[in-house]
C-alpha cells in the first residue's frame, strides 16, 4: 500500500508499521498479535480529500479476501479501514457501501474500525520502510509472483492501478 498511495498526487507522507491490536510496541520479528500491518497517511487536504484517500484505497485492495491480501495471509494482512471520528466513519461506510453496490453478488470483508494507537517501523525493522524504493527489483518480483496488479485489474478492471487517473 506504501508505494501505492506515494504515487498519488497530494500525499505528503507514508508511514508504515502496525494498528489496532492492544499489544505494545510491536514488531515484524515479535509481537504484533492483534495488529493489522498499517499505512499511515498524510496528505494535502487542498489537493485530495478523505473520500479521495478511500477510493484509491479500495482499488488497491482485494475486499473479498478474508484470509489476507495476495500472498500475504493471515490476521495481520487482513484488509481494514481505521477512522478518527464519526466524519470519517461516515466517509468510509459511504465507500463501502458504494463497493457492496458494485459487486452485490460478493462478500465484501474490509471492517472499518476506530482507530487506536499507531506504532511506526523502527530500529532494525526500519528496511520495511521504503521497501520498494530500497529495493526495487525485488519488490517488483514480489508484486508480480504475489498476482497483485493482475488481481486489482480482474476486481477493478480500469480504475486498478491508477488506470483511471489521466
Amino acid at each position: 500500500m506504501e508505494s501505492d498511495f506515494e504515487k498519488l498526487d497530494g500525499v505528503t507522507d507514508v508511514v508504515s508499521g502496525f494498528t489496532g491490536g492492544s499489544a505494545p510496541n510491536p514488531t515484524y520479528n515479535g509481537n504484533h498479535k492483534g495488529h493489522f500491518e498499517a499505512v499511515k497517511i498524510t496528505y494535502d487536504g487542498d489537493m485530495l480529500s478523505y473520500n479521495d484517500i478511500l477510493d484509491h484505497f479500495w482499488v488497491n485492495i482485494d475486499p473479498f479476501d478474508d484470509r489476507g491480501q495476495f500472498c500475504d495471509k493471515g490476521p495481520s494482512y487482513l484488509s481494514a479501514i481505521f477512522v478518527a471520528n464519526d466524519k470519517e466513519r461516515a466517509i468510509a461506510e459511504k465507500t463501502k457501501a458504494d463497493v457492496v453496490a458494485q459487486f452485490p453478488n460478493k462478500k465484501v470483508v474490509t471492517p472499518i474500525l476506530d482507530a487506536s494507537t499507531f506504532y511506526p517501523i523502527k530500529g532494525d525493522e526500519i528496511g520495511h520502510q521504503d521497501f520498494y524504493k530500497k529495493s526495487p527489483v525485488r519488490y517488483k518480483f514480489y508484486r508480480w509472483n504475489c498476482g497483485r496488479d493482475q488481481r486489482l485489474e480482474e476486481i477493478w478492471g480500469e480504475k486498478a492501478l491508477g488506470k483511471n487517473k489521466s
